[in-house]
């Protein structure tokens, strides 16, 4: 059985591998003769104080041990295999897709948006002409909504098996290795595409199906059972199990179900904004002054305190990030941020958001399940009233902001479509924007030289999870009320991230197979 050593070196001695063995085998009392292979099995860094560490866990196997290396991925052909229905290719549908071929099971996935390649003309539309394309954006199209906003792989899920198989497959579609080993994993969304592709390509050489342009718009119900669903208005399709992949932005799904008596509730969300620091900045307060230190990533910081009986916490973090248009309808502006692999643009970002459960609304009335959606509608179509009807965003500085002064000018910002200066406790909700000043004021206190008017806040960040949730049976993943039907993903309120929604896709493919072995 392997061994496991947990070691600290600097920063500069990370890419010493000699140095890192030896010091390993020192800890333990061993010689190099002793063991038959060894490696990093985790990284991450210690900046809490001077100097900074890079922490490793390191695997090492014994002279008469063999490392066992099992395929990440073992499709079947499933070109004749009973077929499922996956409405949705973000992280939740595709890997549902891939665990079904895996499992003999043939997946046919329905996408609304476009393949990937294509999708980038949509993106370039909203950035350079401020069209959105309701159908193809930052949030719909292969991929979901993390395809264009960076590829961050952590997650709190305590299923490590799980979460291992999950990130295993993304290097065994083309991801660096790194992934593995990093305490934050990160791919970068220019690298993401060609990782998709690959895999969607898998999915279809395996016998399994993917439709672009494929729109849910009708689900049929016989004696509290899936019987089929229709697509594009048009084309009815028969499918038994049917897994709803759909993500927090397919609001015609959750009207479509409530058309349909089938139960939804609303759920607790975060809303706020979206604040860009310079990353020299963050650097320098992370890592003691040492801001230009060859050897260490751009920094990043989480934050998180308690304002007036709600949290407030920074979401999604971006080192070396932009700030991107994410609205899936032309007349709301949303905020969200990503990185680039290498995170080398001038700028941090990190959505700064509220927590807001249903009956802390103005609206609140128990049983609707559209208070948190229409809240976060209202607001997204403030933003974009206060934007000048554009897919500007309102902007104020940081202290400006706290003080309650329209700010006269800006740095410049990594927001490609623009800013336009407001004040953002008229635009925001108060409820959100009383908690947020408080808020700032108590992060400078924790980072020095974080609250600062160089800081600019983008409104809103919105989308950080569903309004909604889809309640389902906890041990067979089905609706409570619909027989077939598998509520899936962020969606429907079970994930929170890339790694969570693949994770939830599996687990649905598995309690269908559950199913079927029992009947």
């Amino acid at each position: 059985m392997s061994k496991l050593v947990q070691i600290a070196i600097l920063p500069q001695q990370q890419e010493d591998l000699d140095y890192i063995l030896e010091l390993a085998l020192k800890k333990e009392k061993l010689r190099k003769i002793n063991i038959s292979d060894w490696r990093i099995r985790k990284r991450s860094i210690d900046a809490r104080r001077e100097p900074i560490k890079i922490n490793l866990q390191i695997e090492l196997w014994g002279k008469d041990e063999k490392r066992e290396v099992i395929p990440s991925f073992t499709p079947q052909d499933v070109t004749n295999s009973r077929e499922i229905a996956i409405i949705g290719a973000g992280p939740a549908g595709l890997y549902a897709a891939l665990r079904a071929i895996e499992a003999g099971l043939k997946p046919v996935v329905f996408e609304r948006g476009k393949d990937v390649r294509e999708r980038r003309r949509d993106l370039a539309a909203i950035n350079k002409d401020q069209f959105v394309n309701p159908e193809s954006n930052y949030c719909f199209g292969e991929g979901g909504a993390g395809t264009y906003s960076d590829g961050k792989l952590y997650t709190r899920s305590k299923k490590r098996g799980n979460v291992l198989k999950a990130i295993e497959w993304f290097v065994h579609f083309g991801a660096d290795e790194n992934i593995l080993v990093d305490a934050h994993p990160h791919i970068g969304t220019n690298k993401l595409p060609k990782i998709i592709t690959a895999m969607r390509e898998a999915i279809i050489e395996n016998g399994g199906e993917v439709h672009f342009n494929s729109k849910l718009t009708d689900i049929k119900i016989q004696k509290d059972t899936i019987e089929s669903i229709q697509i594009n208005d048009e084309s009815w399709f028969q499918f038994d199990n049917v897994i709803l992949a759909t993500g927090h932005s397919a609001r015609d799904i959750f009207y479509l179900l409530h058309e349909k008596k089938i139960k939804i509730e609303a759920k607790g969300f975060a809303i706020g904004v979206r604040v860009e620091h310079q990353q020299e900045l963050i650097d320098c307060i992370q890592y003691h002054g040492d801001d230009e230190n060859p050897y260490l990533p751009p920094a990043s910081y989480s934050l998180v305190e308690q304002v007036d009986g709600m949290g407030v916490y920074s979401f999604c973090m971006c080192p070396g990030g932009i700030i991107a248009p994410c609205a899936t309808e032309q007349e709301e502006v949303v905020t969200n941020g990503w990185s680039p692999s290498k995170r080398n643009n001038p700028y941090a970002n990190s959505g700064i958001v509220v927590s807001v459960a249903p009956e802390d609304l103005p609206n609140y009335t128990e049983g609707d399940p559209f208070v948190c959606l229409d809240f976060q509608r209202e607001v997204e179509k403030r933003c974009w009233e206060a934007g000048g009807k554009t897919q500007k965003v309102p902007a104020q500085r940081m202290m400006d902001f706290v003080e309650g002064e329209i700010s006269e000018d800006f740095p410049k910002t990594s927001y490609q479509p623009g800013i336009v200066a407001a004040d953002l406790n008229e635009v925001l909700p108060p409820i959100i924007s009383t908690r947020l000043r408080k808020a700032f004021v108590a992060f400078g206190k924790k980072m020095k030289g974080y609250y600062t008017n160089q800081a600019v806040l983008h409104a809103p960040e919105s989308r950080t999870s569903s309004p909604i949730s889809i309640p389902r049976n906890l041990e067979t993943l089905e609706h409570v009320e619909i027989k077939g039907l598998y509520p899936c993903g962020e969606g429907a309120g079970y994930a929170g991230g890339i790694i969570s929604a693949a994770i939830d896709g599996i687990n649905c493919v598995d309690a269908i197979v559950v199913k079927m072995e029992t009947h």
